[in-house]
């Protein structure tokens, strides 16, 4: 009789098989699922060296995040948290009081939204500089696309009241800089922060990883990832520092074309690298995103165009040459208009390259039929839908809502989507992705009725938008995402029902483990 390392046994095993079949035990062996079924079935198959007993608990498909910011994640976790401040002068004195702790010499701070305060105005840099005379000192804005910079840092990223940044704008009020930085600008003056080394690039990744780990994630998308940073990934899953799944979204620059289209995509153990991230627009809570029509809360602006087409089709052609994905950000109706007008010189209906929309959060009716036709795939992140719900209609106007978060429209163009968070700019936490996808409502479970509910999710189609579905937008459908033989055992343990548990259950629900190759890499005792 064969030995197998490891017999599994839980209340429910969900393996998001095809036919989304249940079973309640599962054998591994050498990191892989062997079979699946009845505890006395796979014991009077097998002899087995452990046990793992999860009753009362249950098992998913590990969680997987087709759309994040891995390591800039680990790198905020270091840095001054504005999450949740309920103004601009509580933000500036979390600034302030992690600026006396700090010894870097630049001051970083990320996630105030402006959209969440009394008034709902962008601040301007007056309080920064008081805070900060000398010292440099930037406040992202949840988004990253947009930034408050005090005089010190801008003056040394070289931005003055005349400075024109092609796809950004510095913002001036009355012909004086605000310190106020959207799009290009801020990557302007990213370029000038001083870069981390190694050892805080390996220090970050790490605490990412372990904050991944605790709720529940075992695979990530790491979108818009430089050389370097794609090869220290690669270099410590090799070593074992990371274990966890990356998905590479690189960065279209001359040397990453140069160096990783040579060979083709490469997939190695736990990493895949085969698709480019490019940016066709800036964020809605900014004014960034590249409408069709002016915003209604700003007549006479229509957001940033931060992609030239002919930059676009360029990557497009390498892309298609060597076997790549393509997957742009389009937040606006423009921009994701200007994308399919270039994927669609490039595409055939019925291809199989599985080209991204990243996050399509604005759709018109008129395009919404080019993806099905093109095979083009949402990315979306359903929790944009709940945080946004308070002000998306002042920008938009009433009239335009029918194009926003639609994500059953966009659902029904291709059968599938993939369904992440956007981490850091949403909360890690898949789960909050899960209720946003499904009911609608936001952390305080408001609208009662849900927002727009006749574009949620089935439970069982938000449970495939992030595994099965997430893996399919990766091309790793064949390896992960499901629970079947053959597959990596990566699951997730929760202590609740997603598909038959109540409401009230669903919103109280946490992660008991989370388990790699069938090791347990984080458990909640």
């Amino acid at each position: 009789m064969r030995t197998l390392d490891l017999l599994v046994e839980a209340s429910r095993i969900y393996t998001v098989d095809g036919s989304f079949s249940t079973a309640e035990a599962m054998a591994v062996d050498a990191g892989r699922v062997v079979a699946l079924g009845r505890a006395t079935d796979l014991e009077a198959a097998f002899v087995f060296r452990r046990r793992l007993s999860l009753r009362g608990s249950f098992i998913y498909p590990g969680f997987m995040d087709p759309h994040c910011h891995f390591l800039s994640y680990g790198y905020v976790l270091g840095r001054a948290r504005l999450y949740g401040a309920k103004s601009w002068e509580e933000t500036v004195e979390r600034m302030r009081l992690f600026g006396a702790l700090s010894k870097e010499p630049w001051v970083l701070g990320r996630g105030w939204d402006q959209n969440r305060w009394l008034g709902a105005q962008f601040p301007d840099n007056a309080l920064l500089d008081a805070a900060f005379p000398s010292r440099p000192a930037v406040a992202f804005r949840i988004d990253g696309h947009a930034a408050i910079v005090n005089k010190a840092a801008l003056t040394a990223s070289r931005i003055d009241a005349s400075t024109r940044i092609e796809g950004g704008a510095v913002i001036l009020k009355e012909g004086r800089l605000t310190g106020l930085l959207l799009d290009g600008a801020v990557d302007r003056v990213r370029e000038t922060i001083p870069q981390p080394n190694e050892t805080a690039m390996r220090r970050a990744l790490i605490g990412a990883q372990e904050k991944c780990l605790e709720v529940g994630l075992t695979s990530v998308s790491s979108a818009g990832t430089d050389e370097n940073e794609a090869l220290l990934m690669r270099q410590m899953l090799g070593e074992g520092t990371l274990s966890i799944g990356i998905y590479v979204m690189l960065m279209p620059t001359e040397a990453n074309i140069t160096r990783f289209t040579a060979h083709g995509p490469l997939v190695e153990g736990r990493l895949s690298v085969r698709s480019f991230k490019t940016f066709a627009d800036g964020a809605l809570g900014s004014r960034g995103a590249f409408l069709l029509e002016p915003y209604a809360d700003d007549p006479g602006n229509k957001g940033l165009q931060t992609l030239k087409v002919e930059d676009l089709d360029r990557v497009c052609a390498v892309a298609a040459a060597r076997g790549f994905q393509v997957n742009s950000h389009a937040i606006g109706d423009a921009a994701l208009r200007l994308v399919l007008d270039v994927y669609e010189r490039h595409l055939k209906p019925g291809n199989s390259l599985r080209w991204r929309i990243e996050h399509a959060q604005l759709v018109h009716d008129d395009d919404l039929g080019r993806l099905g036709r093109l095979g083009i795939i949402p990315s979306v992140q359903t929790t944009h839908a709940t945080s946004d719900m308070a002000w998306t209609e002042a920008r938009l106007g009433y009239e335009r809502m029918p194009r926003s978060h639609r994500y059953r429209d966009l659902l029904l163009q291709n059968g599938w989507l993939a369904n992440g968070s956007d981490f850091p700019i949403e909360d890690i936490d898949p789960l909050r992705g899960f209720r946003s996808a499904v009911f609608r409502k936001d952390d305080e479970r408001l609208p009662e009725q849900g927002y727009f509910p006749d574009q949620a999710l089935s439970r069982i189609e938000a449970l495939r938008a992030m595994t099965i579905w997430a893996a399919k937008a990766n091309f790793e459908e064949e390896g992960r995402g499901s629970l079947e033989p053959g597959k990596l055992a990566d699951f997730t343990v929760l202590d609740t029902d997603l598909v038959e548990a109540g409401e009230e259950a669903i919103w109280n629900m946490r992660v008991v483990s989370t388990v790699l190759g069938g090791v347990i890499q984080y458990s909640r005792n």
